[in-house]
């Protein structure tokens, strides 16, 4: 996936109030991984424009008229809308990162934005956009926004990261816009708005595998055998570990694009899912598919739930594994076995644990679909997920598959 290491840095620079320290996602060995996440009460909040219960859609009064200018092409576009604003929810900690999440349906002519403020230390922050979304691409650009840095922080493509010199913050809400073109009838409706919020990420390795062996059985497939597709969605390869990831897990539950999507989508490639899932969490912005929450926002266009969130070890990955739920995981640095020995920067599942707890993964950074089946040692694996992306993971499900019990005594983080 294009690195994260790099785009943060371009941002950073760009807004000079930002302090360096306050970029990347590496964490340190000690212990200590402070992260919660939580879902927003649509039944709740405050509406304007928008109809009463859940999911949020657009009311038949009370709209607001605008125009919104989409910067890739589509120039102005003349909308009425409607927005919901979520309670503020508290963090029992002090927190540096925050990621929202979302699962919604947008018709043609149709789209979103999601938002959040925070507080804390006696004063607000401004709102910043976390994302510019409509399923498809015929209306508006799906993208992140640019340029939004503050004295409190600034917006890394999909995450809001707190400048170090900031006052802590410790609660935050959420908005989200629904859009129509003017003289449409038609409504968005978003069905689940959530937010992960972490701070300082320590952990420790190597940690103990208490439980036995399991696989389950993630179809594989490979980033590489795409190098060259589609050159304005990123252009395959290495580019697409985050798209060919979402796309084995949408395999796994017999879901994703049906036939029929896959033959009217232009170019008649191998593996036509990948190039789909590509070009639909596509963020024009960031100029990839790599965006986090697109992806999971991707999966739940076909029925599934899906959001991002941080892990705090193995074991909680074990219990997602366990309750038979694969997870795409984030990785960052140096990793024996890896095909090209290190990433800034990479998106695999992992699929189950071997007898002596090291992990089994469908890596899609292979040649060929049958070889992204690889196991990475334990402490290796760790080092790149917890060390590298602060156990950053994709929670992809049906309705009806039960999530795990959360861990006891801890902030509950899915």
């Amino acid at each position: 996936m294009r690195s994260r290491a790099a785009i943060f840095a371009i941002l950073a620079g760009l807004v000079l109030v930002i302090s360096q320290s306050a970029i990347g996602f590496a964490a340190t060995k000690g212990g200590d991984a402070p992260v919660q996440f939580a879902r927003a009460e649509l039944g709740g909040g405050l509406r304007e424009g928008v109809a009463r219960g859940a999911p949020l859609t657009l009311a038949a009064k009370g709209l607001i008229s605008g125009t919104y200018t989409d910067l890739f092409g589509y120039g102005d576009i003349n909308y009425q809308s409607g927005s919901w604003t979520s309670a503020w929810t508290a963090v029992p900690f002090a927190f540096d990162e925050f990621v929202a999440s979302w699962n919604a349906t947008t018709p043609a002519t149709t789209w979103i934005r999601v938002e959040m403020q925070a507080r804390g230390s006696g004063r607000e922050t401004k709102w910043y956009t976390m994302q510019v979304w409509a399923s498809g691409d015929g209306d508006i650009h799906r993208t992140s926004v640019r340029l939004q840095g503050s004295v409190d922080g600034f917006i890394a493509i999909d995450t809001f990261i707190r400048d170090s010199k900031a006052p802590a913050l410790d609660s935050y809400r959420l908005k989200v816009t629904l859009y129509r073109k003017a003289g449409s009838s038609a409504t968005p409706s978003v069905r689940f708005l959530g937010a992960m919020t972490s701070a300082a990420f320590t952990y420790a390795t190597p940690s103990t595998f208490t439980g036995s062996a399991v696989d389950l059985n993630v179809p594989t497939l490979s980033q590489e055998i795409h190098a060259g597709h589609f050159p304005e969605y990123d252009g395959g390869g290495e580019a697409w570990c985050s798209p060919t990831s979402t796309a084995m897990v949408l395999g796994f539950w017999k879901s994703g694009p049906t036939g029929a999507q896959l033959a009217a989508f232009p170019g008649a490639h191998v593996d036509g899912q990948v190039d789909h899932a590509a070009r639909y969490v596509y963020d024009w912005n960031y100029q990839g598919a790599g965006n986090w929450p697109n992806n999971t926002a991707y999966a739940a266009t076909f029925g599934l739930n899906g959001f991002v969130t941080r892990l705090r070890s193995l074991s909680e990955a074990q219990l997602f594994i366990e309750a038979g739920i694969p997870l795409v995981a984030s990785i960052n640095g140096r990793l024996p076995g890896f095909l090209f020995g290190k990433t800034s920067g990479h998106l695999l599942v992992i699929r189950g644990f071997s007898a002596n707890g090291d992990v089994i993964t469908n890596d899609p950074a292979v040649f060929a679909d049958a070889l992204a089946n690889k196991t990475y040692g334990r402490e290796d694996f760790e080092d790149v997920w917890l060390g590298g992306s602060a156990g950053i993971v994709y929670v992809i499900y049906p309705s009806g598959t039960a999530l795990p019990a959360h861990v006891a005594g801890l902030p509950w983080n899915w």
